[in-house]
């Protein structure tokens, strides 16, 4: 098992907190800091699992300090803003219509119209499933930073 000092650690926490899979932590870890660790070692930071049961407080703290941000703050995530969604659907279909792709242009317009009628909020009062009758999702995807921590291994804003 390989040793971690704080800067690391506080990474695995910050990927955990923000809903991560240990085994992409892990992958982000070796591509961040060229370190390889198991899932079993990353989950052992995480303190809603078994494995984390025994974490040192201070990372107890952190892990809640940053899923109580990521959790909070969905609107320092561009693509959750509205105006934002819409401008670049509006990129893509100039684009599409420029390059003669139709079909994806006519996608993109649908898409809009759709974002615009609040068909993807919870105030909609029609039926919410998607055109092939389920109601998948797409995952979001999160690209984590090593957080700025000092020699305690607590964040620093």
């Amino acid at each position: 098992m390989a040793t971690l000092n704080n800067k690391v650690k506080a990474f695995i926490v910050q990927g955990l907190a923000t809903y991560m899979m240990p085994s992409e932590v892990a992958e982000a870890v070796k591509k961040e800091f060229d370190l390889e660790i198991t899932r079993q070692q990353v989950s052992s930071y995480d303190p809603t699992k078994a494995s984390g049961m025994n974490l040192a407080k201070k990372w107890k703290d952190l892990f809640k300090q940053f899923r109580d941000d990521f959790n909070n703050d969905i609107q320092a995530i561009p693509i959750a803003n509205k105006a934002y969604r819409l401008n670049m659907l509006d990129r893509m279909a100039r684009d599409a219509e420029k390059s003669k792709n139709r079909p994806l242009a006519a996608s993109l317009l649908e898409q809009a119209a759709k974002d615009v009628g609040e068909v993807f909020t919870n105030k909609q009062k029609v039926d919410n499933t998607s055109s092939d009758g389920s109601m998948a999702t797409k995952p979001t995807v999160v690209r984590l930073v090593a957080p700025k921590v000092d020699e305690n291994g607590r964040a620093i804003k």
